[in-house]
């Protein structure tokens, strides 16, 4: 745990510089946040805040690999750890790699369309199906899945394992993207999930997912110094899709995916309110929520985003307590 502290503070104070040098070469180049006119009015004073901040976690992730990778080689500490770690920071950083090319497209090529859907979705796909095959083909962790609070290990057959792995990393990758909208939400939202896992992968002793948890919860914290409301930076789709590439990834090297049901309940509720949104409306021409996802709806009921920050942000620290319980 306290290895894990220094990898976690370590991580804070790259980010911070990280964001200081960024921020400022963002703004200069005006890679600036363009707002939809038809969302809610008080987020139009967000135009030209400078995005794709998701940049600088990514620059956290390599820099505090690359000294994790020279500290286990230096003290001889267990090399398979090291080893088993790139593929989580590769996933990561592949969605978040996807994710900044959708953003450059909007941003500097000024194609609002961005990145082509399809092309996207294949692009995560590869991504999905490689680290599924990684873990169950190369690091040989099988197929078992735990179920919360029965707190049992099921094994799955393969020909199941592998599309429900593939749709639990699209799903989480694509609801954290929903839920990044209000300043400080996904970020919030996430460390906060993240640090559940990590706690999880510490009890439970598995080192990688732990140290991957670390890097990821002192880059999102010196991220989120600049992203609170009023925000600095806006991460984009770079780390939206980094977050939630994360997420899944150590959910599922922990065997733990259905665990996600509990404490990422949130990125859930905010897919379904779009998807119930869109349903209703082709079936009646009429909306159920003001605006999805959900966190917009709530804001034109009259709450600001500091509120909407917090509620979310408790009910997910509340989730991961009622986590650690079943499990």
């Amino acid at each position: 745990m306290e290895f894990q502290i220094e990898v976690a503070v370590a991580s804070f104070v790259i980010s911070v510089i990280a964001s200081l040098i960024i921020i400022p070469l963002l703004r200069r180049l005006k890679i600036g946040q363009i707002e939809r006119t038809d969302g809610p009015q008080s987020h139009l004073k967000k135009q030209g805040t400078p995005t794709m901040g998701g940049v600088i976690m990514i620059v956290t992730i390599i820099i505090a690999t690359i000294f994790l990778a020279i500290f286990y080689r230096i003290f001889n500490k267990e090399p398979g750890v090291a080893h088993n770690l790139i593929p989580l920071v590769l996933l990561s950083i592949g969605f978040g790699v996807i994710g900044f090319i959708d953003d450059a497209k909007k941003m500097i090529f000024k194609d609002t369309k961005g990145l082509k859907p399809l092309y996207k979705m294949i692009g995560l796909l590869i991504i999905s199906v490689a680290y599924t095959l990684y873990l169950t083909q190369i690091l040989k962790l099988g197929t078992e899945t735990y179920i919360p609070f029965v707190k049992q290990y099921i094994e799955l057959p393969i020909w199941i394992y592998i599309p429900f792995a593939i749709f639990v990393i699209l799903g989480t990758t694509n609801a954290v993207n929903l839920t990044d909208g209000v300043d400080g939400l996904a970020t919030t939202v996430t460390t906060i999930i993240i640090t559940a896992l990590t706690v999880i992968s510490i009890m439970i002793g598995v080192e990688e997912v732990s140290l991957i948890g670390s890097i990821l919860i002192g880059a999102c914290l010196g991220f989120l110094i600049f992203n609170l409301y009023p925000a600095k930076v806006i991460m984009g789709d770079t780390g939206s899709l980094l977050l939630g590439g994360v997420i899944c990834g150590m959910a599922l090297y922990l065997k733990m995916p259905l665990i996600l049901v509990i404490i990422a309940l949130i990125p859930i509720i905010e897919t379904v309110s779009v998807m119930m949104q869109v349903a209703y409306y082709k079936k009646t021409g009429k909306r159920i929520f003001k605006m999805a996802p959900i966190h917009h709806h709530f804001e034109l009921c009259g709450w600001n985003e500091n509120t909407v920050v917090s509620v979310f942000s408790i009910i997910t620290l509340v989730l991961s307590i009622i986590a650690f319980k079943a499990i």
